[in-house]
């Protein structure tokens, strides 16, 4: 009620045209798999009565099949492809609360809000991308609520298992097309290296003992790898190469809190850049440059940011979000700044 949605109408609908939804297809990684998330599912759309939908992470109905006759009801709801299907444009529905949820969700008849879409059940389940975490999308089976199997839930579940799976091996694949294109030119480079994707995944390391994966490089942005220390990546083709460079040994950094907007410059060997900070991204960075080598737990984050520990969720992903600005000066937990990297923090003088 609060979007302004009335249950006895229907919500905002306007479905975008053809070719912005073709575009979004041709965007969204859902296009390499998605007739691993519709092939077990259509199987029995026919016999049962249901949609098959997949919609990106906006809410957005990318695809939908199924039943004729349940497609047909479908358009008289405006449940077609192009329509936002979120809380906020259409109620309570289980695409949209899959979405603020991020967790399976099934909703039956008079659960949904809108008093249009009673006479439905929708079963439906976000994909994630394995490679990076990200939400890609929500795949949904919905049908008239009479017809609702119990099979259908499980369903759902294993179509979004498959798909990830099948992104995974991609994954895999490309990796290895990495590797096969970087060989020739790694022949005569000596000393530690790595050899990795843009998402940060090793494809090859040589004289280092590394994770399956390290943050993800940036062009003149240093990255801490055990083993190997501060880094400067270098870019490949398709990919990155890791490895330690003698001009950038040892960062400097300054955290500057003297004017009305915060400023972190960096300075690795030749490379510098400077970038502006949020005022708590700010305050966290100074509060984990403050706590020294010991580093600075996520309870006294917590304390020192919301005022008292119980905010433990909200200080990782604060710091998750502050690492993709600042990089690798962040290292730990406990959070600390990196070993190879001398951060000072300029405040203002008391008067």
């Amino acid at each position: 009620m609060g979007f302004g949605i009335d249950p006895e109408g229907r919500g905002r609908r306007d479905p975008l045209a053809a070719a912005q939804v073709e575009q979004r297809r041709l965007g969204s990684r859902l296009a390499l798999v998605i007739d691993d998330l519709r092939t077990p599912l259509l199987a029995a759309a026919d016999a049962s009565s249901y949609l098959v939908v997949v919609t990106d992470a906006d809410g957005v109905v990318l695809w939908r099949s199924g039943a004729p006759r349940v497609r047909h009801q479908a358009d008289a709801l405006g449940f077609e492809e192009g329509a936002r299907w979120t809380e906020s444009a259409v109620g309570t529905n289980a695409i949209g609360t899959a979405l603020v949820e991020r967790t399976p969700v099934q909703l039956f008849s008079a659960e949904h809000f809108e008093n249009a879409q009673v006479p439905w059940y929708c079963t439906a389940a976000p994909i994630h991308d394995p490679i990076d975490g990200s939400l890609l999308g929500v795949v949904d089976v919905s049908g008239p609520a009479l017809t609702l199997h119990p099979a259908i839930r499980a369903l759902v579940d294993t179509a979004v298992a498959l798909a990830e799976a099948r992104l995974w091996r991609r994954h895999g694949e490309g990796l290895e097309r990495l590797r096969r294109v970087t060989q020739p030119l790694l022949a005569g480079v000596n000393g530690p290296l790595l050899v990795v994707d843009d998402q940060g995944w090793v494809a090859t390391r040589q004289g280092v003992a590394a994770r399956e994966r390290i943050d993800v490089p940036q062009e003149d942005r240093p990255v801490a790898v055990p083993g190997l220390g501060i880094c400067l990546p270098e870019r490949l083709q398709g990919g990155w190469l890791i490895r330690p460079r003698h001009t950038a040994s040892e960062v400097a950094a300054t955290l500057d809190l003297t004017g009305a907007q915060a400023l972190l410059d960096v300075c690795a060997g030749a490379s510098s850049w400077r970038v502006p900070l949020s005022p708590r991204h700010a305050h966290v960075l100074a509060v984990i440059a403050d706590a020294g080598p010991a580093g600075a737990s996520v309870e006294r984050l917590s304390r020192e940011t919301y005022g008292d520990a119980e905010h433990r969720v909200a200080v990782r992903a604060e710091i998750s979000r502050l690492r993709r600005v600042v990089g690798a000066l962040i290292i730990g937990t406990p959070y600390r700044i990196a070993d190879d990297v001398v951060l000072t923090v300029r405040r203002e003088t008391a008067r």
